[in-house]
Formats: C-alpha cells, structure tokens, sequence
C-alpha cells in the first residue's frame, strides 16, 4: 500500500513537472515549422503596405521556433474588411495578425456602417511609427499660416469624404474659424500636390512621410508653408508647426479635434484577433519591441526615408482605452460636420 501510494505521488509529480515543462515551451514548440500572416487591409503601395512588409521581413527570427512570416493583402471598405475578419474568423492562436486603419476606433465611436468589431477588444501588438500628417500650400500662396486660413477662403483639394483630407477642413471650419473650401474628386494625395502645382487649389493634406520620400526638395527649397499638423500635439519633427490638437474657439472644439487628430496616435500598428492566448500576445508584443530595435530593420527604415516612432502594444492598447467613449454630444457633432447627419 505505502509502496503503491509512492509510485502515484510520483507519478502525479512527473506528470505536472511535464505539463509545466510543456506549457514552458509550448511558444517554442507552436510555432516552430508554421507560419504567421501578417494581412494588410490596404491595396499595395502605401505606408501600410509598406510596413506590413517590412515587419513581415523582420519579426520571425525574434519569434519563439522562428516560424515563416508573410505579408499578405485582404483590401476592402478601407480595411474594415480585415478589421471584421480579424474579430469573426481569424485564428485566434497568434498566427493571425493584421494593420488596419488608423481611424478604426474613431470610426467605430461614429458608427460607420458594416463595422462588426470594437477596436479596444483586438489585442494592439505594437506601433511602427505615429503618422504626421500635414496641411500645407506653396511658397507664394496666399495662405502662408493657419491664421491667413481664418482671414481669408483657401481651396484645399480633397480625395474623399471619409479622408482626412476633407474631415479636417471641415472640423477646422467649425471648430477654429477657417475658411477652407474643399475641391472634391482627387483620387489621391499625389494628385492634389500636383493640382496644387498648377494653381487648381491653394493647398493640400498629405502625410509628412510621404512628402519627404517624394519633395524632400520642396522641404529643402522651403518651397512649402506648412499651415497645421494634423496630430494633438506638436511633434518633434515639426516643433514650429500648430497642431490641430490646440486650435479650437473653446474647450469644446479643443477636444472635438484632439479626438480627430489622436488617430495618428495610432498610426501604423498591428492588431492580433481577440481571444489570443495571453501568453501569445505577450510573446507578439515581445518579438514586435525586439524587432523595432533590430539594426537590420532600422536599416530598411533609413534607407526609405519612413516615418519612425515605434511604441509597445501596451501602450497603443492604452490610446486606444482611453478614445473608446468619446461623449455622445460631441459624436453626434461630429456626424453632422462630417456626414451632414
């Protein structure tokens, strides 16, 4: 009997030390031999596209079991296609990750129709860069500062009524006094820069990224004014430019387009499903962070000339908390501004 009960204790010992074992290496032992698919819910060419393959080329050999990692496009309905999928029939085992819009969680507060997701439930992996957006016109326009587009009506081409090329005109207009009248039908931002060049409109909201990838020798020539930054508060880069984040006539305003503008707070991040094992978004978030600091990744970063201000998946997750609930008065003016609802 003595004997019989020490061969059980044993035998219960061994089986938990081999399960705690087990779950030990369970990463290692998941993930060797597959793959990770990292989707993009853009078409090709953009700067998400652009980092969705470049964290793709990177972020296996900082994973447990180094499994193959591959980008892959799921484009539609301007990436709450990929948002919706994620939420309703990804695999929830970390071999699903996507980037989506920076706005899906503004989107969501305004009920954007066929959203099926809440951002804040999606487990937020890590930021490859905040994204500064910029409003600006030539040199020899009229408007040279945000406060000549409050004096007098600036042209300002648009590429879409759910662009941010035509929302922040129009929260500007009835936040902070402007005058921005939109030309509408720019199918991109490329083709309002050029319209801009030929005298069609005043200005143009482009990203800063990409205004430095295509005229650095309009930054360098100070061939541009530089009216607004489309971010809650300056940025290092462009200390001497007003953030949208402190226009506003009263606190109301104020805070009306610092929730606009805390999408770029977001910027380029990359989401897991709900659901995921806790233990394998820590994991994500630990190979993303690793990947952020690799040289051979910053290398690629220098070389293209991107945008580069990385921060942990706990700390988007937060951004992201803190903008789910945004008060109904201010929704339902913001809908109307936008939408005309």
């Amino acid at each position: 009997m003595i004997l019989g009960r020490t061969v059980r204790a044993a035998f219960i010992i061994g089986a938990t030390f081999a399960a705690t074992s087990a779950s030990a290496q369970a990463p290692d032992a998941f993930f060797r031999g597959k793959t990770v698919s990292i989707y993009i819910g853009f078409g090709g060419g953009g700067s998400y596209d652009f980092y969705g393959h470049l964290i793709a080329r990177h972020m296996g050999k900082h994973m447990p079991g180094n499994p193959n990692v591959v980008a892959q496009t799921m484009p539609g309905a301007g990436s709450f296609k990929l948002a919706n999928w994620l939420t309703s029939l990804a695999p929830r085992d970390g071999t699903a990750i996507g980037i989506v819009s920076q706005a899906i969680g503004l989107e969501e507060a305004l009920g954007s129709p066929g959203i099926q997701y809440h951002a804040s439930d999606f487990n937020w992996i890590g930021r490859a860069t905040s994204v500064i957006e910029i409003m600006m016109t030539l040199r020899n326009a009229r408007a040279k500062t945000i406060a000549d587009a409050i004096d007098h009506e600036v042209l300002i081409g648009g590429t879409g009524p759910g662009s941010p090329s035509e929302g922040y005109p129009k929260l500007l207009n009835a936040g902070a006094g402007t005058k921005f009248r939109i030309v509408a039908g720019y199918p991109a931002s490329a083709e309002v820069l050029l319209a801009m060049e030929k005298g069609e409109v005043d200005a143009g909201y482009t990203s800063y990224g990409s205004l430095r990838a295509y005229h650095q020798d309009w930054i360098d020539s100070k061939s541009v004014n530089l009216l607004v930054q489309g971010t809650v508060a300056r940025t290092r880069e462009l200390p001497d430019t007003p953030a949208v984040g402190e226009l506003g006539n009263s606190s109301e305003d104020r805070a009306m387009l610092q929730l606009y503008a805390s999408t770029a707070d977001i910027g380029r991040s990359f989401i897991a499903p709900p659901g995921v094992p806790a233990d394998r978004v820590t994991m994500l978030r630990s190979a993303f962070d690793a990947t952020m600091a690799d040289p051979e990744f910053r290398a690629e970063v220098e070389r293209a000339r991107a945008e580069f201000q990385p921060a942990s998946g706990g700390e988007v997750q937060e951004i992201v908390r803190k903008n789910a609930n945004p008060p109904a008065a201010m929704i339902a003016r913001m809908k109307k501004l936008l939408r005309g609802e």
